[in-house]
């Protein structure tokens, strides 16, 4: 199947809307940790615990997922991979009719006695 213009230029759209976002996450990331930091050192909220490496470990494993989702996943189970893989679905079940069409032309042709 080939892709139209406007269906190439669409997907090129999305695709970098979603790398920008991600970029925009790690910004935020940083800027976050370093605020997270600052919080709880300078401003010294509850500067007896070290909470700000909590909020800042989960925040950075959110990132890495987000990461992994646009650069990883997106890359290999895309629309064309997903498309691909209906495609085999559609044809592995047409064969299976035929197949039970063909027995059962064989069973009604068969004579009983």
């Amino acid at each position: 199947m080939e892709k139209t213009q406007h269906e190439l230029y669409e997907y090129a759209r999305k695709r970098v809307k979603q790398k920008k976002l991600v970029y925009l996450h790690f910004v935020l990331f940083f800027v976050g940790s370093i605020f997270l930091y600052i919080i709880n050192r300078w401003l010294e909220v509850y500067p007896e615990y070290n909470w700000y490496l909590w909020g800042i470990t989960a925040w950075a494993f959110v990132f890495i997922l987000h990461f992994i989702k646009i650069f990883v996943t997106e890359t290999f189970i895309n629309k064309t991979w997903e498309r691909e893989q209906i495609e085999k679905l559609v044809a592995r079940q047409q064969r299976r009719i035929e197949e039970l069409q063909k027995k059962l032309d064989n069973d009604t042709n068969t004579p009983t006695l």
